[in-house]
């Protein structure tokens, strides 16, 4: 399966790619995308028509449309650049459970 394939920084792999070559490899296609966080656009005469990405990151897109999940992202970032944050490790310190100190026994002869 010949891609043109571009990378962004860091990012994920960017394949283009016509749509009749899409069909005939799938399932390759699916894989990739799922387990390599690759990304796929299908072309059709070599005009981009859809896109092709894992669903956990659709998911996590389709969430950021949302007005009211951009408000609570907002609402951090401002707390952030106020300086109303702490570090993660002492809130995870704070919810860990405390365990009780443990008694040396006392052996009996």
């Amino acid at each position: 399966m010949a891609t043109k394939a571009k990378r962004s920084g860091t990012g994920p792999t960017v394949h283009r790619l016509p749509v009749t070559q899409a069909r005939i490899n799938l399932g390759a296609v699916i894989k990739r995308a799922r387990l390599h966080k690759e990304y796929f656009i299908l072309e059709k005469d070599g005009i981009p028509v859809v896109g092709l990405m894992d669903i956990d990151e659709f998911e996590d897109y389709l969430e950021l449309q949302d007005p009211a999940v951009r408000a609570i992202i907002a609402a951090g970032r401002r707390d952030y650049l106020a300086g109303k944050s702490r570090p993660a490790r002492d809130l995870l310190r704070e919810l860990s459970p405390r365990r009780p100190r443990r008694v040396p026994r006392r052996r009996t002869a």
